[in-house]
């Protein structure tokens, strides 16, 4: 396996050093460097472009939400994996849709914390239970009775399997061949019929019950 290069963020001393103690056991995870604060972050992430930026923005005295829009700028190719113990269900969803690949909180175990890190170096999205059941809970909430799933046509998957993936409309328009409008038409009808109301959501739901795979 491949040295995942990881940049640490986070303002508080102690989870920093809890953190850079606990990756250490992993011989495949590189700790690159570390920093307390949104100055210090984003020159770092532009000096050593890591893999993985692990950060939790949640203190708005020193990190924030548009924070992770410029890693995405500054380095498009790395990663990034929240770990927070933010519970705002309105932040949670604005960094999914700002591009994050995965999110835990800080009640998570060592295994969850490894493996988003190696999932997150692949590319690949990793929501613990905990977030999946934050962002779900309006859905659920909106269940009736009838447990039978919601039928999506096969064109319908495979566009919602494109969007879990992080490709844009007009991407999904190219691999498919098919119109801008017909696929913004097609999520539209996904989102109606799933009874979700953005696009984070819509991620979200198909990873949970298993609509698309992610790994």
């Amino acid at each position: 396996m491949q040295s995942i290069r990881l940049l640490l963020a986070d303002s508080q001393y102690l989870i920093r050093l809890g953190l850079k103690s606990l990756l250490a056991r992993n011989k495949h995870i590189k700790i690159v460097g570390e920093s307390s604060n949104t100055e210090e972050l984003l020159k770092k992430v532009h000096d050593l472009q890591p893999d993985v930026v692990l950060m939790d923005y949640k203190n708005s005295h020193h990190f924030n939400l548009e924070d992770i829009k410029e890693i995405k700028t500054i380095s498009p190719s790395s990663k990034l994996l929240i770990i927070s113990s933010d519970d705002d269900k309105n932040n949670i969803f604005k960094v999914i849709e700002y591009g994050i690949n995965s999110f835990l909180t800080k009640e998570c175990s060592e295994e969850e914390i490894m493996n988003a890190i190696v999932a997150t170096a692949k590319n690949e999205k990793f929501f613990c239970n905990k977030i999946l059941d934050i962002i779900l809970a309006k859905h659920l909430s909106k269940e009736d009775d009838d447990c039978a799933p919601t039928e999506l046509t096969v064109r319908e998957l495979e566009i919602v399997g494109l969007i879990t993936e992080g490709h844009s409309t007009k991407d999904i328009a190219e691999e498919l061949c098919l119109s801008t409008h017909t696929v913004y038409t097609h999520r539209k009808n996904v989102m109606r019929k799933l009874n979700v109301n953005s696009a984070s959501e819509l991620i979200l739901y198909a990873i949970n019950t298993g609509l698309v795979r992610t790994s």
